[in-house]
């Protein structure tokens, strides 16, 4: 349940939603949520109470969470959306793989 096939740094594809077929890099990753949000993505605007902060108020733009589901890892090689796959080194390290270009990622 709180396993992710992407975490913090991966670039991803939307691959459902209002944003769909847009690209970005993960900024934060909450695996018990399977919710993750991507920098410039799925943007909402926030109506704030002026602070101590933030004197002026106003309406704030910032990014959402989006569901992991909606999310897919951008392979390294080819730029386009791909699965990924958990290859054992022969030393005995998992490694990341992309499954379209076999490259790990």
């Amino acid at each position: 349940m709180d396993k992710m096939h992407v975490k913090t740094g991966d670039t991803v594809m939307i691959i459902a939603g209002k944003d769909k077929g847009k690209k970005g890099k993960i900024i934060a990753a909450y695996p018990k949520k399977d919710r993750v949000v991507v920098e410039g993505l799925n943007q909402v605007k926030r109506h704030t109470k002026p602070t101590q902060n933030n004197p002026q108020g106003g309406i704030i733009t910032k990014e959402a969470p989006i569901h992991v589901s909606n999310v897919m890892l951008v392979d390294p090689e080819s730029g386009k959306p791909t699965r990924v796959k958990m290859v054992q080194q022969a030393d005995g390290t998992k490694v990341r793989t992309a499954v379209k270009s076999g490259k790990a990622i």
